[in-house]
Formats: C-alpha cells, sequence, structure tokens
C-alpha cells in the first residue's frame, strides 16, 4: 500500500538538480512562497521523465515521503517488467514450445496479452500517481496528468487563492477580555481576521490549535502617542520605524498611532508623505498618524480637509510650549480648533506655558543650573496646570472635542477631571513613565541616568504616578501611550553643559502594557476589563476604529495576545528590543506578560521568540466625526446654543451726550472719558509736595512723579503730619 502523502508540500522539499530542459513551465507572476512550491514541482516532473527515460533511480538515504513513494513504485514496475520478460512476448513462442495455432498456444496467448495490458495498466497508473503534486492540505493538485510515456513538457497553472494552514488558528481554552466583560471562549482567526468566537467551533482541517488554557485573550495594545525615528534638537530619535515598532510587538502592542512633526514652513501634506515614505519600508505592525501643527497660517488650514478626508487623519496638535519652534499663539489655536470641529477632527494639546519656560530657563541658567535637574525646576507644576486649564477653556468656548496628551501631573489631570465633570469632551492621557516612575530621578548624581529621563513636560514628585492611576482606574482619564522618542547617551551629551540642548525623549513602546498591568491591575486597582478600555480600546473609539481594532469580536483584525498575569519579567536595557542604551524602568519586575502576539493573524511572538517582519504593517485610516466624540458635540451644539430673550422694546427717555471734543472722546460733563491722557489731569501740588492723584505703582517701589519732587536734605518742617513737635527731632 503506497504511503500516504503529507498534508503540506513544503515539509517535503525535493532533492537533486533541477529538471531537464524537456520539462517546461510557463512563466506565472506569484509571491515567493508560490515560486518555491513551482521549484519542487519542477524538481519532481525531473525525476518522472528520468525514471521513464533511464529506468533507474537512485535516492539515497534519508529520502522524503515522495521520493520514497517513487521508489517503491519504480520497484514494482520493474518486478511488472521482469514478470512479462518470463512470461515472453507476444511475437515469441511460447515456453513450452507450443506453436501459436494450438489450443493450448491461444491459450497463452490470451493469458499474454492480458498480462501485458495489465502491465500497461499498471504503468500509466503509476505515471499519473506520481506527478499528481499535491499543495497545501490536500487541495486541487496543479499538475496535469501525463498520458503518453514519453515526456516532452507540462505547463503549470495558476495557484488556487486560498488561505494556507499558517493563517488559520484557533485559541482554545482561553477568557476573553474585552473592554465590557469577561467569558470563556474559543478565538478562530483566518485570513487576518477573527473568523469564529465561542464554544465547540467547527473549523477547518490543518488548522494550527494554541492552547490558552488559564490565560488571558485581549485585544493587540495600541500606543496612542510615539515619535519614530524623529528630528529633534539637531540629532534623531534612535529608534525608527523598524526597531521601534518591533520591539512594540514584543511588548504586546500590535498598533502605534505616530506624530507627523516637521518644522515650521513645511506644508503638512509634505511632511505626511515625508513621514509616510520614512515608516512605509520599516513597520513592522500597524499604524496611524497624528498631524502636528508647528506653525498655522492660510495655506496650512487649507490643506487640513485633504488630510482629512483623503489621508486618513482626523487628530491635529498644537503646542503652547517651545516657543519660537512649535508653540502656536492662543488667536491661532482658536482658529485651529474652529477649523477641526468643522471637519469632525479631534485637537490635541501639549499644554504647557511657553513663555514661562522661556523665562525659567533664561533665570536658571544665569544662576549656573545647566544639569538636568533645571529641566524640571524650569517647568513647575503650576505651568502645565495654567496651560491644561486654558486649552479646555479655549476648546469650550468653540465646542470642540479636545484631547490633552502625556498629562503629567496632578493639576493637569484636576484639570481634566474637573472639565469632564462640568460635561465637556475632553480627554486625557497619562503615558507609562507618568505612571511608572518619578522626577526624583532628575537629581541623580550620575549625569547619563538623570539626563535619560529628561522629556517634556518633565516627571513630576514621587506621589504623581499613583494619584494618576487612580484617575485612570475611575475613569478621569481615558488611555495611555508612551511619548516613546528615545536618545542614546551620546545625543543626550548635546545638552552636557545647558539642560535646554538636551534632547527631550524617553523609551516606553515596549515596556507600556506591563507596566500598566504592574501599577494598575496587580496593584488591585483595575480589573482586566478596564486594563484592556486604557491600553487598546478607548484609543480605537476615540480614533474611530473601533471595532476594527481594540475588541475581540467576530469580524475584528486579528490583533490578538495570550496574556499570562502570573507570570513576570524584569525590564532592562540589557534584555529591551528597542535600540536606545537606555530604559527609565530599568530594573522593574512586572507581573503580567505577553506569551503570544498576533500581528494582522500571524503569530509574531511565541516562547520568547520574536518573528518581526520589515515593512508588513499597514496604514490605518482613522476617519472624521468618531460617535465616541462627536455625539456629544453635536448633541451640545443644540443644548447649548444661545438663546434671544424675546421682550418688549424699550420706548422710554433715552439721555443726550454732549461731546466737546468728538477727536478725543472728551465728554463734557462726565469726568470718565475715553481719553486716557486727561483722565489724570488734576492741580498741581505745591512745590515739595506730592499728588497723590497723579502718582501710579510699579514693582520697582518708584512712582512716576519721582523726579518732580524736589529734594531737600536741610529743609526744615514744621508742621509735619500729626502736628508740631515740641522736642529736638524737628
Amino acid at each position: 500500500m503506497a504511503e500516504e502523502e503529507p498534508k503540506d508540500s513544503r515539509d517535503s522539499p525535493s532533492k537533486g538538480g533541477g529538471p531537464p530542459e524537456s520539462v517546461l513551465f510557463s512563466k506565472v507572476e506569484r509571491s515567493p512562497s508560490r515560486q518555491q512550491h513551482l521549484g519542487k514541482m519542477n524538481t519532481m516532473f525531473g525525476f518522472v521523465v528520468d525514471a521513464h527515460e533511464n529506468k533507474s533511480l537512485n535516492f539515497g538515504s534519508g529520502e522524503s515521503p515522495y521520493h520514497r513513494r517513487m521508489r517503491l513504485r519504480e520497484e514494482a514496475e520493474r518486478k511488472t517488467s521482469e514478470r512479462r520478460n518470463g512470461n515472453g512476448s507476444a511475437e515469441s513462442p511460447t515456453a513450452n514450445g507450443s506453436s501459436p495455432d494450438s489450443p493450448a498456444s491461444n491459450s497463452s496467448s490470451v493469458e499474454q496479452q492480458q498480462q501485458r495490458r495489465q502491465a500497461e495498466l499498471e504503468e500509466k497508473l503509476y505515471v499519473e500517481e506520481i506527478l499528481e503534486v499535491v499543495m497545501d492540505d490536500g487541495r486541487q493538485p496543479v499538475a496535469e496528468v501525463i498520458e503518453a510515456v514519453n515526456v516532452k513538457g507540462v505547463v503549470a497553472q495558476p495557484w488556487a487563492e486560498q488561505p494556507s494552514a499558517q493563517n488559520r488558528i484557533l485559541l482554545k481554552g482561553g477568557k476573553v477580555v474585552n473592554h465590557d466583560r469577561m467569558f470563556d471562549a474559543d478565538v478562530y482567526i483566518e485570513d487576518g481576521y477573527i473568523k469564529q468566537l465561542g464554544k465547540d467551533l467547527v473549523i477547518p482541517g490543518g488548522t494550527r490549535t494554541i492552547d490558552a488554557t488559564g490565560k488571558m485573550v485581549m485585544p493587540g495594545g495600541i500606543d496612542t502617542h510615539t515619535h519614530m525615528e524623529l528630528p529633534f534638537g539637531g540629532t534623531v530619535a534612535v529608534d525608527d520605524f523598524y526597531h521601534g515598532t518591533r520591539a512594540a510587538l514584543a511588548g504586546g502592542t500590535t498598533m502605534i498611532m505616530d506624530f507627523v512633526l516637521d518644522g515650521k514652513g513645511v506644508l503638512p501634506l509634505d511632511a505626511y508623505n515625508k513621514w509616510m515614505d520614512k515608516a512605509g519600508a520599516k513597520v513592522c505592525c500597524d499604524f496611524s498618524f497624528h498631524m502636528g501643527l508647528t506653525w498655522w497660517n492660510d495655506k496650512v488650514k487649507e490643506e487640513l480637509p485633504i488630510l482629512c478626508k483623503e489621508k486618513g487623519i482626523n487628530s491635529f496638535k498644537v503646542f503652547m510650549a517651545y516657543k519660537d519652534l512649535f508653540m502656536l499663539r492662543d488667536d491661532e489655536i482658536l482658529d485651529v480648533l474652529k477649523t477641526c470641529k468643522s471637519l469632525g477632527a479631534i485637537v490635541q494639546v501639549h499644554a504647557e506655558n511657553g513663555d514661562v519656560i522661556d523665562e525659567n530657563c533664561k533665570k536658571l541658567l544665569a544662576l549656573g543650573i545647566t544639569g538636568p535637574e533645571g529641566h524640571l525646576m524650569a517647568r513647575p507644576e503650576e505651568v502645565e496646570e495654567e496651560a491644561t486649564h486654558r486649552a479646555i477653556m479655549l476648546a469650550d468656548q468653540v465646542n470642540c472635542p479636545l484631547y490633552v496628551v502625556h498629562v503629567m501631573c496632578k493639576g493637569a489631570a484636576d484639570a481634566v477631571r474637573r472639565a469632564r465633570m462640568r460635561g465637556a469632551v475632553v480627554f486625557g492621557e497619562p503615558i507609562a513613565a507618568s505612571l511608572g516612575t518619578d522626577g526624583t530621578h532628575y537629581f541623580n548624581k550620575c549625569w547619563r541616568h538623570a539626563a535619560g529621563h529628561v522629556m517634556a513636560p518633565p516627571l513630576k514628585d514621587a506621589t504623581t504616578p499613583e494619584y494618576l492611576l487612580n484617575l485612570l482606574a475611575n475613569g478621569d482619564l481615558e488611555c495611555t501611550g508612551t511619548d516613546n522618542c528615545t536618545f542614546n547617551a551620546d545625543q543626550k551629551a548635546l545638552g552636557k553643559d545647558d539642560f535646554t540642548k538636551i534632547p527631550n525623549g524617553v523609551n516606553g513602546v515596549e515596556d507600556r502594557m506591563s507596566v500598566i498591568w504592574e501599577k494598575g491591575v496587580h496593584s488591585g486597582k483595575m480589573d482586566p476589563c478596564r486594563y484592556v478600555a486604557v491600553t487598546s480600546t478607548n484609543a480605537a473609539k476615540i480614533f474611530n476604529i473601533y471595532p476594527r481594532k481594540g475588541h475581540i469580536a467576530v469580524g475584528s483584525d486579528a490583533d490578538v495576545l495570550v496574556w499570562d498575569p502570573t507570570a513576570t519579567r524584569t525590564i532592562s536595557a540589557a534584555t529591551h528590543h528597542q535600540k536606545v542604551d537606555f530604559n527609565i524602568f530599568e530594573g522593574m519586575e512586572c507581573h503580567g506578560v505577553p506569551l503570544i502576539v498576533i500581528s494582522q493573524g500571524r503569530v509574531v511572538l511565541e516562547d520568547g521568540q520574536l518573528h518581526a517582519t520589515r515593512g508588513v504593517g499597514r496604514f490605518i485610516p482613522t476617519p472624521c466625526y468618531s460617535q465616541y466624540v462627536y455625539n456629544r458635540i453635536q448633541t451640545r451644539d443644540v443644548s447649548r446654543a444661545p438663546q434671544k430673550v424675546d421682550r418688549e422694546a424699550y420706548d422710554g427717555p433715552v439721555i443726550e451726550i454732549k461731546m466737546e471734543d468728538k477727536k478725543g472722546m472728551q465728554l463734557a460733563e462726565n469726568p470718565i472719558t475715553m481719553n486716557r491722557d486727561s483722565m489724570f489731569q488734576a492741580r498741581r501740588a505745591q512745590p515739595g509736595g506730592r499728588n497723590l492723584h497723579e502718582s501710579g505703582f510699579s514693582i520697582s517701589g518708584s512712582q512716576i512723579d519721582d523726579q518732580k519732587i524736589t529734594k531737600s536734605s536741610g529743609q526744615r518742617i514744621s508742621q509735619p503730619p500729626g502736628g508740631r513737635s515740641s522736642g529736638n527731632l524737628w
């Protein structure tokens, strides 16, 4: 009995050289994997032709099932040939010497003809069977059946588009965790999507089964805030789109949202194209873009509708910090808010008071404070709190949704919380750094260690991470990012003598998922459902890619984690996958580790081994008018619309204002005038006195008439305040 063929022809590569020239194939455009299959078919046909022409096969040791099968068939053919030769041919006399005309001869001739026909049939079946090349799980063969013994050529047919076994995965026995509930279910994945969800699923053969018993099955993380290979401070962030997204997958993040952030004078569409060129050939996971608005005029404004409607961007970031670099004025921010609202987009804000920071930096440098601690001193908590409150106020005036990036301090978080209590549509984003570490590191004696934590806004005191975690767990803060923007030691050293020149940025894209589980879930502050919400689902809802992303459901993208809540890992720069040489979470032990990471339906992390592929990441458009955001905006437009009060017109008397000087608006009978020069006109005091009506106040203590007072140190006052003294003092 013939040996059963393997289900996947990729497991049985052919041996030996290429096919003879007599076996030809038509040129067909195929993927590399199909070309490999075609090569195996070529080689096999070569063996078949040689077998028929030479009647000998030598496969050597370690033969594959196909080769063993062909060897056995060749042996059967040889035995058949020997048996046929032993009985004689149709033209030769019989073995017993009888003539062909005798009855015995006739009987023997019929028997020989039957044996010959049987041998020919077996030979034909043999040729047909060994040429049947089975591709992927026993599906329809591609090769044509060869009818003739003398083979001249075979033309291969194009590969039928059918999913391979590698694209079919069953996660069995796990507990599915979504933002709203947890339940026991199996998850069947095919062609990059979740196709089935439940118990006792009916799945096709060849599906790979992964045992998730005792583990959690949850959506892959979405990092809402990254800066891969960002030009900043004269250098470029060391984690590019390849190393950064590769590290993201290693930590359980299956999608990043990066910022297009170019300098003043570069139009948004040009910046978008530049970032797309950088990212497209490198990314290992899915990605989207936010657009940074580093300057504002009519040309920039005209390109926003194109970015929203044609380029898949629904979020725009403005800066209240980085004076003379990225910072916009309040009137410009107001115009951005109005424009984005009209497009159904979201405005993001870096909230720090840039004017105050600029003055503080000058003062600290003048005092000789040049180290990383100066970075924190120049940006006290009030600087971030005031700007956050001001940004919320501006957005509320035009009823535009606001997203406050990297909430770093208690005051800013409270400003977001109070605004949400009033009904404002505002979202706060703490990051892995503000939740997992603090600003005490700026005072470390090691300059490299201190500079490694420099970012803007800076990390705050040691009580801040827990405070922010409480607000995140309770729903006052919405989702989490990393602000991943990494620089090596030699890059940070650009500011060794001036803290204002230290490139701002820290790591986090690889460690965010574990840090938030450790600080949030393992500490008891949030449950797994809330964890999924703040690491994935809420971001997908805000930026309008839910339920494609951020959810385990039929039809959702197969970006899935098998999460072990009890496993631990220790974070270290020596073992992380990022390119940067420093890690702000160095030595932190985290409970909660991704055992399996599935991106686009393919396993990219398993048994601690990362199998990320450069350039496979897809750009995910983020449509405008997210229901999660704009349903409330549209309702508020109606409920908060100004209402005119209908009343009867006033028909009483109106006084007449007489004006002597129309140019200066000098009022004849009113001491309060619009002429500022006349507001302080009064009788002058006698020489030596002070006219208090004419004096003003200044911070220095000087007054406006100091130069008018006649000062005489030898003049004696005869009538001082309080009466004349009889003593010798006066």
